[in-house]
């Protein structure tokens, strides 16, 4: 097969759609199992991604070979890439989606909370980030270096794409190494802590779950109310819809906006793939139709994306991160990292629990939104039983990810 003027084999390719099938298997096997409740989940895939890239990310280099006349190039990074990509964007859609119908009500009821709770948890994180700065700096020969570590330790504690790809450009070029190390390393408990958290602080605090669905359903009464004509669908399972919005919010997602504050020339800020598509899903399933024509996919496809979506994001984002975890692990960055990942998340959780007043299930779905978490929204979905939580990630996530990307510029130049 040609690709790009160069040559790779189909077999090539088969090997790398086996393991990606591999490691779902595998990895929901381990998400199902329990210890007195508590579970992986679709988080089990991660783990058995990150397993794979440390022992045998050689093999799959291997096998995605690309031969241009005497030299050859390994694509499977790229591959990993497009698999992430393809499902954080399947994954984002399918919550906006979700989440679209009942969620300006809910945005228009707890606005500014959302607004505060999404502050909060990221100047926490910074927070948190600067004091192991302090605890640290004694020990590293290079302060420069190790502020670029500890940003990469932020971003991958709160699992943010855009906060590591702007910390990225923001460090001298010698440092850049620093921060992708730094995000791998605390990548792995940033995914597993909210994971845990979400499904840990409801069987602590005692909820009562059918209790606690009732009150954020009451937060959405009055959404959107239903079209009583026959509506037209582009086909019959809304994947046609699906993937105008997912082509929107790309498009959306890649306006470059220009930061021209002092330090910051040359850098750009933009909503990306994710920001952009969660915007295009909520707003167009907000409307959820235009005249006759149905612009709301099926919830069954949701679902189905949805779930589908956080595999694949799992899978190429878990590979990579193994390929070089092990090589660069140093215990003491592991526990920055986990520091920047609870810190944030029991700040949050007490503040909107004792301040703001938010029910559980809003206040959880907020940290998830907040710690810009997509797998452990996933997993809240399935503790609370109900979709709805989608909407207080939705609402918050926009707010944390503008802030998350600022506070990590504004720590590289700071400190």
């Amino acid at each position: 097969m040609s690709i790009f003027g160069g040559v790779i084999s189909v077999t090539g390719i088969a090997f790398f759609v086996m393991v990606v099938m591999l490691i779902a298997a595998v990895g929901y096997a381990l998400g199902r199992i329990s210890i007195k409740g508590v579970s992986l989940g679709t988080a089990g895939v991660f783990i058995i991604a990150l397993l794979f890239g440390a022992l045998f990310y050689s093999s799959l280099s291997d096998a995605l070979v690309i031969k241009t006349g005497e030299e050859s190039v390994s694509y499977a990074s790229q591959g990993l890439k497009l698999v992430e990509n393809l499902g954080l964007v399947m994954f984002v859609t399918s919550v906006g989606f979700i989440a679209g119908p009942n969620f300006f009500k809910n945005l228009k009821k707890n606005f500014k909370s959302y607004i505060v709770l999404g502050l909060l948890i990221i100047l926490a994180g910074g927070l948190a980030c600067v004091a192991c700065y302090f605890i640290g700096k004694g020990s590293e020969s290079d302060p420069k270096e190790f502020v670029a570590m500890l940003v990469g330790l932020l971003s991958g504690s709160l699992t943010s794409t855009p906060a590591f790809s702007a910390a990225k450009d923001t460090v001298a070029a010698q440092y850049v190494d620093a921060v992708t190390v730094g995000h791998g390393i605390a990548y792995l408990f940033g995914v597993i802590g909210v994971v845990l958290f979400v499904q840990l602080i409801p069987k602590i605090t005692k909820a009562d779950m059918n209790a606690e669905r009732s009150k954020l359903a009451a937060v959405d009464v009055g959404a959107r109310k239903e079209y009583k004509g026959k509506l037209v669908s582009l086909d019959p399972f809304g994947i046609g819809v699906f993937a105008l919005a997912a082509i929107i919010g790309i498009f959306i997602g890649n306006i470059k906006i220009p930061l021209t504050a002092q330090g910051l020339s040359g850098t750009t800020f933009s909503l990306t793939a994710t920001g952009g598509t969660l915007l295009a899903s909520l707003i167009i399933a907000h409307f959820g139709r235009i005249g006759r024509f149905n612009l709301t996919p099926d919830k069954k496809t949701l679902e189905v994306f949805r779930e589908l979506g956080l595999m694949l994001f799992l899978i190429g984002a878990g590979v990579a991160g193994g390929a070089s975890f092990i090589k660069y692990f140093k215990a003491i960055y592991f526990v920055y990292g986990i520091i920047m990942t609870i810190v944030p998340m029991i700040v949050g959780f007490l503040f909107a629990k004792y301040v703001l007043k938010l029910s559980l299930l809003n206040n959880l779905g907020s940290i998830t939104g907040g710690m810009t978490s997509t797998p452990a929204l996933g997993t809240l979905i399935n503790v609370a039983g109900t979709d709805d939580v989608a909407s207080a990630y939705a609402a918050t996530y926009p707010i944390a990810l503008i802030a998350v990307v600022l506070v990590s510029q504004g720590l590289i130049l700071l400190l």
